[in-house]
């Protein structure tokens, strides 16, 4: 299969790397910055191009890998769609509508159009759904789940001002809480936004919103408190803690553990994580970006969409969350 990676800037070169530890090795990439293909050419050992019509007429690709700044994701799916290329997409945070109207153009077809979940890879997260479906800790009640990372430490090396999450439209905690939602959603189900603060509360160079509050209630009563925010410093926080009938689960980030008890046990059961393959200015390891390509590719082999774990009706149900969220917070400061 042949890969052209669109957007090679870190996600781009993460999944270039994705591809290459899948043994795939027809790959080109396309990014209008040519310092950007000069680092992929010479680090990645393949062809780039700034010129993305001379890419697609060059290097014929059959798949597309969709890494670029949110805002432009959906010229280049409904450009693949339009010509049975198949598609991956990184986490989006605007145009649901158009995601939909995309989710109901591929029914009926066999081309492979797929949004990133990366989440739903990861041990902590599916170690979570794991102990759920196994009723460990009876009926779930209540959570509380913080993420968050000082949005210049994202990108050190890149001036914030160029970087699309100081976008108010596709800003770091605005990318996020759907990022988020993906594998929250996928657990618990569809959730009813109840509550929603968001405030900029740094001094950062970005005009955005640096951390959004939400309070949402998932079907069985559950009541979910997710804090997504761009100002933790000088680590990154991902601190998860479930209640339920019976017990509790906490996952830690910090720790890379997920540990449980419940009203039977003495004391909590911990479970530990490998760190896995961490690259130079990535703070996230490469095997669960590794494994959702493989799920994207798999699909496409075998013709079938449901192959992939997440769909773009999925994309678009948690992009609606986040804007029901926001309306949420625009009406309550207008009390």
């Amino acid at each position: 299969m042949k890969f052209l990676v669109i957007g090679l800037g870190s996600m781009g070169k993460r999944r270039v790397r994705n591809l290459k530890a899948l043994e795939y090795r027809d790959i080109a990439g396309f990014d209008t910055r040519q310092e950007r293909t000069k680092f992929a050419a010479s680090e990645y050992n393949i062809s780039t191009f700034d010129d993305f019509d001379e890419a697609v007429k060059e290097f014929e690709p059959e798949a597309f890998v969709i890494s670029t700044p949110p805002d432009l994701h959906m010229i280049y799916a409904y450009y693949a769609f339009e010509r049975g290329i198949h598609c991956f997409i990184e986490g989006s945070v605007v145009d649901a509508d158009k995601i939909l109207e995309l989710s109901k153009k591929l029914k009926g077809t066999d081309t492979v159009i797929v949004p990133s979940c990366t989440m739903r890879f990861f041990p902590g997260s599916m170690e979570i759904k794991n102990l759920l479906n196994k009723g460990i800790i009876g009926k779930p009640l209540n959570f509380n789940y913080q993420s968050g990372q000082y949005l210049p430490d994202w990108h050190p090396w890149e001036i914030i001002e160029d970087f699309y999450v100081s976008n108010p439209e596709t800003g770091g905690c605005r990318e996020i809480v759907p990022f988020e939602l993906t594998w929250l959603n996928d657990i618990f189900g569809d959730p009813k936004p109840l509550a929603c603060v968001k405030r900029k509360l740094t001094d950062m160079n970005a005009p955005i919103d640096d951390i959004y509050h939400c309070l949402l209630e998932y079907p069985n009563g559950l009541i979910g408190n997710l804090t997504v925010e761009v100002v933790s410093r000088p680590k990154a926080t991902r601190e998860f803690r479930l209640i339920g009938s019976k017990g509790e689960i906490i996952f830690s980030g910090q720790d890379n553990t997920v540990k449980y008890i419940n009203t039977s046990m003495k004391d909590w059961e911990i479970i530990t994580f490998k760190t896995g393959t961490v690259e130079k200015q990535y703070i996230n390891p490469e095997e669960p970006y590794i494994e959702e390509i493989r799920k994207f590719c798999s699909a496409v082999i075998n013709k079938d969409i449901s192959i992939y774990p997440n769909s773009l009706y999925d994309d678009y149900k948690v992009l609606k969350n986040l804007y029901d969220l926001e309306s949420l917070s625009k009406a309550s400061s207008l009390l």
